[in-house]
């Protein structure tokens, strides 16, 4: 892929695929019986959703909500807006929320006190990603796929300025010399 040779490959795509199909077997376990909705989080959570979904053996609904706090930056404005709400209510109704990565924690705490608001059963979070060392705002995390440092990354659903979304690993994405 055009502009691929400036990313260091963080999580392989077979670690990436092992690790969702440990995930889906785990809320398997942890659901049965219940009224699940699985909530992906817009633009970058639909690769992981799509994977993470076969791997839970249960009946099951699919929603999205679409956030924003990102814009085309490199880092989290702060500022949490909703560019898409979901489609039907969650009242009285297991809720997985499944996102891309958790940094700052701002978007999450945002999104789970929306959540809460609109009396679901249950809310639980799973990510495919988290960087602990940017937490601004500590969210309980259910389910997490791996833990990194802090380091932009782009891949398997994540974006740079909405491009490169569809590598099928995570790589890192080195800050680009000017001079260059």
């Amino acid at each position: 892929m055009q502009g691929a040779d400036r990313f260091e490959v963080l999580i392989p795509e077979a670690d990436l695929q092992a690790r969702i199909r440990e995930l889906g077997a785990q809320i398997t376990r942890d659901y049965q019986g219940r009224d699940l909705v699985v909530v992906g989080v817009l633009k970058g959570a639909v690769l992981f959703l799509s994977d993470l979904v076969r791997h839970i053996d249960l009946p099951l609904s699919m929603d999205f909500l679409g956030l924003s706090s990102y814009g085309d930056a490199t880092l989290s404005s702060g500022v949490v807006q909703i560019t898409q709400d979901l489609s039907r209510p969650i009242v009285d109704r297991d809720v997985l929320v499944v996102e891309d990565i958790v940094d700052t924690g701002l978007t999450l705490s945002f999104l789970r006190e929306t959540f809460v608001s609109r009396q679901p059963r249950s809310v639980r979070i799973c990510t495919l990603l988290h960087k602990p060392s940017n937490t601004r705002k500590a969210v309980p995390l259910d389910y997490v796929g791996f833990t990194i440092d802090d380091r932009f990354v782009v891949g398997y659903g994540l974006d740079f300025e909405q491009r490169f979304r569809n590598l099928p690993y995570i790589a890192h994405l080195p800050p680009q010399d000017p001079a260059a």
